[in-house]
């Protein structure tokens, strides 16, 4: 039984996860994500930095940075979707009109107030996480009709006229058609398109943030790395609900309220990411200072650093997990197993729900756990969760050992 989900995994399932990943509708929402993700770090310094004034009084501040890295993760997504589109579509000389024209879509479906005397007012929080899932439906609206409009040209290919004029006057068209609609919907109509997004997708949110789909979003990436897919390819599907479930408990804090949002990336990297995607530090320890089999220990002794630092690549295709009963079972187990007992601890109160953003994921553990919650108890979950992932892993571990050093003693017999 097991040899054939095997066999389906590899032979038709990781092919057509693969070309799905590929795609480049799909791809340039990950790459968009990817490319910004830097702002998003730097809001996480700042968080760390914020502990700080718990130290030090009078120091100034640097919130503001946060609200401008963080606080604009929407906006850069909504330039950066038709700007990867268009170039993988062959269109790279549209790729930059197509990522303004995006920016200013996106800003007028915020639904801004026109005042009296001409200003423009809009909602801060709109522009960042929140306002995520209307920067993809936005940069992929707009990277549909400029590719669209691409094909067609009010010239013939021999007209005398500049190239640059050409391109120009073919991407008017579709700049006035794409930005008319915003005009139509936001000033004509009066609608708040912002809003009719969260509400349609407010489900899905709430799903999320449920105990079985907090944990089916952690462990289906973790499931998919042990078949050699990267868990990234989740992040279109998963990241937009996780950033806004934070934007979320980051407002209710400042209205003096309770964060409720466990579903968010800071929880996965406080306790579900300890050594990497799948919890696998335990099993680089035990490879590196337990092994038995000469094999398994060089491998252990090259991938115990970055496994510290939360880089398990190395472990993943190295030992190898992906591809490896005695390895795969117990990461499937360790997926289950550590995002419920996260969302256990903090549905009871045990240890703080982020609500701050902290996604630099490369700092060793238990830091992480304690800078993502900004809770001591934190430090204490995740020296119990490494104990029972080691617990989880060891059997198999010591299994997979025992095939491996039997193998090496029968090849030294011949």
């Amino acid at each position: 039984m097991f040899t054939k989900v095997m066999n389906f995994m590899n032979n038709s399932f990781a092919p057509r996860v693969n070309k799905v990943v590929k795609n480049p509708w799909v791809s340039s929402i990950q790459d968009a994500i990817m490319t910004a993700l830097p702002l998003v770090f730097v809001g996480s310094l700042v968080t760390v930095v914020s502990l700080l004034n718990n130290l030090i009084k009078g120091l100034p501040d640097f919130s503001p940075i946060s609200s401008f890295s963080f606080g604009m993760f929407g906006l850069v997504v909504a330039f950066l979707i038709p700007y990867y589109l268009m170039d993988r579509k062959g269109h790279g000389s549209l790729k930059l009109i197509s990522g303004a024209t995006s920016i200013v879509t996106f800003m007028m479906l915020l639904f801004p107030t026109l005042t009296s005397s001409g200003k423009v007012v809009f909602v801060l929080e709109r522009f960042g996480a929140t306002g995520m899932l209307l920067a993809i439906i936005v940069g992929l609206f707009v990277a549909a009709v400029m590719n669209f409009a691409s094909k067609k040209s009010l010239f013939d290919e021999d007209t005398p006229i500049p190239d640059f004029v050409v391109g120009w006057f073919n991407s008017l068209i579709p700049i006035t058609a794409i930005l008319l609609v915003a005009w139509l919907i936001t000033f004509q109509f009066k609608i708040d398109f912002f809003n009719i997004v969260v509400t349609l997708f407010s489900p899905l949110g709430s799903i999320i943030q449920s105990y079985p789909g907090f944990v089916l979003s952690v462990f289906i990436p973790v499931f998919l790395y042990t078949f050699g897919i990267s868990g990234w390819v989740m992040m279109p599907a998963i990241y937009p609900f996780y950033m806004a479930g934070l934007a979320a408990n980051a407002q209710a804090v400042e209205a003096g309220k309770t964060a409720v949002n466990i579903a968010t990336q800071e929880t996965c990297y406080a306790f579900g990411s300890i050594g990497g995607v799948g919890t696998t530090l335990a099993l680089a320890l035990m490879m590196a200072f337990m092994s038995r089999s000469a094999q398994l220990k060089a491998i252990g002794r090259a991938v115990v650093i970055p496994s510290i630092f939360n880089i398990n690549e190395p472990l993943v295709f190295g030992a190898p997990i992906a591809f490896n009963p005695y390895l795969m079972v117990p990461m499937w187990i360790n997926g289950l197993l550590v995002p419920s007992i996260a969302y256990l601890v903090m549905k009871i109160g045990l240890v703080a729900i982020p609500s701050k953003t902290f996604l630099l994921w490369y700092v060793p553990y238990p830091f992480t756990s304690y800078l993502a919650t900004q809770d001591w108890r934190a430090i204490i979950i995740c020296l119990l969760l490494i104990v029972l992932t080691w617990i989880v892993f060891y059997p198999f571990f010591r299994a997979y050992d025992s095939s491996l050093l039997k193998k090496e003693q029968e090849e030294l017999k011949v």
